[in-house]
């Protein structure tokens, strides 16, 4: 079965196609502001580099978040369309853990990060296990401060990925026991979408297009913006 995934999330945005061979092909941008333009010619781009035609797609994966508002809902919006028309199931992932996978090797405790703006992380906790990560705590949003404080309170030798890590480095570079990744794995990645849905594929687990739901975590930015001058 191939698989499409789309993945939207955060200030990157990218696709990728894949397998049981693997990811066939895969492209990323990182244009601010620009998911909506970049999206579909990003889908027909790995499709021509794949050698494939889009009514071959068996399912459709998407990055459900936690994320950034306008880009998680392009990405869902654009997803289910795609689903829709070529009558094919779903398959939906957080980008919390598409961060924690690549990661899959170390010894630490993962925790996967990613920029929630307004001076706040999308986060969860994980740890490594065979084949993979297992989730360790339902995705959260807190300042950096906070997190920090759940971290050292458990006293564990951590693993901190994401863009979440990085922008607000300066909360975690001075605690000994954390290291943040390379800033190579700093957003969730289209080609771990793919490899990680096609694992939930050989299980049977698919959704229809009208059960996928985005994991928001908190009202969009215009939104409190808005609030924030109506008060």
């Amino acid at each position: 079965m191939l698989i499409l995934g789309i993945e939207s999330a955060t200030a990157q945005v990218g696709c990728a196609v894949g397998g049981h061979e693997g990811v066939i092909a895969s492209t990323h941008s990182s244009r601010p502001r620009r998911h909506c333009e970049s999206l579909a010619p990003q889908i027909q781009f790995i499709a021509e580099q794949a050698g494939i035609k889009l009514t071959e797609i068996g399912a459709v994966a998407i990055d459900v978040g936690p994320g950034l508002y306008t880009g998680l809902r392009v990405g869902v919006t654009t997803a289910v369309a795609i689903a829709h028309t070529l009558h094919v199931p779903m398959i939906g992932v957080s980008s919390l853990d598409l961060l924690a996978f690549p990661v899959a090797h170390t010894e630490r405790v993962i925790v996967a990060a990613v920029d929630a703006r307004r001076g706040e992380v999308f986060h969860a906790t994980y740890r490594s296990v065979p084949g993979g990560v297992q989730r360790m705590t339902e995705p959260g949003v807190a300042r950096p401060e906070e997190l920090l404080s759940d971290i050292v309170a458990e006293h564990d030798e951590v693993l901190l990925v994401g863009d979440g890590a990085l922008h607000h480095h300066e909360v975690f570079d001075k605690v000994s026991g954390v290291e943040i990744a390379d800033s190579r794995l700093t957003f969730p990645s289209a080609s771990s979408l793919v490899l990680l849905a096609h694992s939930k594929a050989l299980r049977e687990e698919f959704v229809m297009p009208s059960e996928i739901e985005p994991l928001y975590l908190r009202r969009p930015d215009a939104e409190a913006k808005w609030e924030s001058k109506a008060g």
